[in-house]
């Protein structure tokens, strides 16, 4: 089998591409292992299997009659839809609809560290963060701040660091600081309060 013969080209443009676009993204919206895309081949005929299931009454629709010759833009629009779109879509789509209180109880969620689930919300917090040799460090864990994810070593970038008081309350800005990177080596934990 020649790979550069238009049918090969055109197999796997229908039953690897989707697949293959559909797994990227999802790699991208749910902190995970680094996937061999190399091991990855039959995953990704599945996935693109998955998405012709669920677009297969377009595609009947678009190649019945003279919908081609009679509609050449609209079979084009749609056929992007089916390769390229959809595969981008369902990931995302699959992550929103287990954020949802019904299928939450009931699907195990795909993040697999707590780290990941709570700083890839995107939500502000006062931080403290308890280092190892007994010292805390406050500081706002905000829109410029930063979280490594799965799998890479846990660190946080805080984008203020705050003077703390011996309660643990936050006192005032620490002057001219750009923020401070925290390693996971160094912390034992971190505590996060709601930022008002």
């Amino acid at each position: 089998m020649n790979p550069f013969d238009s049918d090969t080209l055109r197999l796997i443009l229908i039953f690897f591409v989707p697949g293959f676009i559909s797994m990227r993204v999802y790699d991208l919206v749910i902190p995970s292992p680094r996937r061999d895309f190399s091991k990855a081949f039959l995953e990704a005929i599945s996935f693109s299997c998955i998405n012709f299931a669920l677009l297969y009454w377009l595609i009947v629709a678009i190649h019945s009659n003279d919908f081609q010759t009679d509609y050449p833009f609209w079979y084009y629009i749609f056929s992007l839809l089916v390769l390229f779109i959809a595969p981008i879509f369902w990931p995302i789509f699959y992550y929103k609809a287990i954020s949802l209180r019904f299928l939450k109880r009931r699907i195990l969620h795909p993040i697999d560290k707590p780290w990941d689930y709570i700083f890839g919300k995107k939500i502000p917090f006062w931080v403290i963060v308890h280092l190892k040799d007994g010292r805390r460090i406050g500081g706002l864990y905000g829109p410029n701040s930063f979280t490594s994810s799965y799998p890479a070593p846990e660190q946080i970038y805080l984008e203020e660091l705050w003077e703390l008081d011996a309660r643990g309350r936050f006192v005032k800005r620490v002057d001219r600081s750009s923020g401070i990177l925290i390693s996971a080596s160094d912390f034992q934990s971190i505590e996060l309060f709601q930022f008002q």
